[in-house]
């Protein structure tokens, strides 16, 4: 949560001319309802179910139209999505800042965001789903850089700009 995902997707979406989606949006259309909704009715178990949902419809779309994917902070950790991500063989980037920076600009966000709590409960949520985060291709730094220099980073980690 707060890394980047959604802006630097975006960014390079259009810096790569490939379509940007964030899974979240997709689920939330899917649903009918935000991802706060879906958590307060269904509960982060029923909220990962939708979300896994997705997530297969979206791997069977990327094998035939690539694009640039932002995955919720917790997709990444369930297995079953790390299985469907590994076997669509498509690089992924964690984007990585300090805790501290993490929840600062979640902070910031108008955006509710259900697993943000405390400082410590954020901390140990980083902390829980670190090692899942480090099974990316590649991790690239966000703190103190600019959307823009971000994206530019990932594109050249990816051999695409």
């Amino acid at each position: 949560m707060g890394a980047g995902k959604t802006s630097v997707g975006r960014v390079l979406g259009l810096r790569l001319d490939w379509p940007f989606e964030d899974l979240d949006d997709r689920v939330e259309a899917r649903e009918g309802k935000s991802v706060a909704q879906l958590f307060e009715i269904y509960g982060e178990a029923g909220f990962r179910e939708r979300e896994t949902a997705a997530l297969r419809e979206l791997c069977a779309e990327l094998v035939r139209s690539p694009r640039v994917v932002a995955l919720g902070g917790g997709a990444f950790v369930q297995p079953e999505n790390a299985a469907l991500i590994e076997a669509i063989e498509f690089p992924t980037v964690f984007l990585d800042a300090p805790v501290e920076e993490l929840l600062r600009r979640c902070r910031q966000e108008e955006r509710v965001r259900p697993l943000c709590g405390n400082e410590r409960q954020f901390r140990e949520l980083y902390d829980l789903r670190l090692a899942a985060y480090q099974n990316a291709a590649y991790r690239i730094d966000t703190y103190g850089k600019e959307i823009e220099g971000i994206a530019a980073e990932v594109a050249c980690s990816l051999g695409l700009g």
